[in-house]
């Protein structure tokens, strides 16, 4: 499964190739509420092709408009400010009084091929990337950063990070773990569901995850070991939840949880502390898991366990 960015980027890279140009479309700036996040890419071709998207089709349209007049740049950078008016607001569908910036680049040198070909290369290995856009000339400058950074604009360069995307590793292919997945995939999460008992993975239907009879702590080991990796477990089985979590939170993994009452959490505690593991390590798990909105169905108690991840991401209070 390829995450937006990676679709993108392939998009771009298919059209360069077959001898065929384009323009990579960036959200560089927005201010107030905005459809799509900042940083968010598209790329249209010659041919009036869109992958990705801006705002879900107002924008995009307006582009098409100016592709077939002719109106679009073809040899330089060009920056597009839309939702300047409030008539423009209720034309390209931007909420609540929303501007953004959106910088439009023509791709046709065989050094964007080149650019684009290593960005995919990267975000296929889990690799951070840096791209540093001169917007007078055109040209890139890739690096690879410690860290992601937020996109930054200025008059002369646009620097847009690109990291690893987020993978979820769910233990327990049940009702609840399908429920999160639809979620997730729509949120742009890799999925990967473990459940060793063949029963439970004969009756997964859910599309668009991956499915894995991995013992669960080889699981953790083959799909979540880094800063960008999620581990929640839900089977209520200890012989299970617990090797998983017992070699999570022994990762780099962004979060681990467990689902589980408040009761079930406290004697989890108890038993991961007779594992070997640390009070540090064992601090690190979050159970219950998601956050307590009262959450009782399965979908309910998704969109809790979502949300909560989304609030960790974000870095909202809370």
């Amino acid at each position: 499964m390829k995450n937006t960015d990676q679709r993108v980027l392939a998009a771009a890279v298919d059209a360069l190739a077959s001898g065929r140009g384009g323009w990579l479309l960036t959200i560089a700036a927005t201010f107030g509420a905005s459809p799509r996040p900042l940083g968010s890419l598209a790329f249209l071709d010659n041919d009036g092709q869109f992958t990705g998207s801006l705002s879900g089709g107002c924008i995009e349209d307006d582009l098409l408009e100016k592709l077939a007049d002719g109106r679009l740049a073809a040899e330089h950078c060009t920056l597009q400010e839309y939702g300047v008016t409030p008539e423009e607001n209720e034309r390209f569908g931007l909420p609540c009084g929303g501007r953004m910036k959106v910088l439009i680049e023509p791709v046709a040198a065989a050094s964007h091929l080149a650019h684009m070909k290593e960005l995919l290369l990267a975000l296929n290995a889990r690799e951070c990337r840096r791209r540093c856009v001169d917007l007078n000339s055109g040209e890139w400058l890739l690096s690879a950063p410690d860290r992601v950074c937020p996109l930054t604009l200025t008059e002369e360069m646009l620097q847009q990070d690109f990291g690893p995307r987020f993978q979820l590793l769910l233990v327990g292919a049940n009702e609840l773990a399908r429920c999160i997945s639809e979620i997730a995939t729509a949120m742009d999460y890799r999925v990967v569901v473990c459940d060793p008992r063949d029963d439970r993975r004969e009756q997964w239907v859910t599309e668009g995850v991956e499915l894995t009879g991995l013992m669960p702590d080889e699981a953790v080991t083959a799909f979540a070991r880094d800063a960008h990796s999620i581990v929640i477990t839900l089977t209520h089985d200890p012989r299970i939840d617990d090797m998983a979590l017992m070699q999570a939170l022994q990762e780099e993994c962004f979060y681990v949880g467990a689902l589980g009452s408040e009761r079930t959490s406290s004697k989890r505690r108890e038993r991961l502390a007779m594992l070997d593991l640390s009070e540090t390590q064992i601090q690190q798990l979050h159970a219950p898991v998601g956050l307590a909105i009262g959450s009782k169905s399965a979908m309910e108690i998704a969109v809790a366990v979502m949300a909560e991840l989304v609030q960790l991401r974000s870095g909202a209070g809370g």
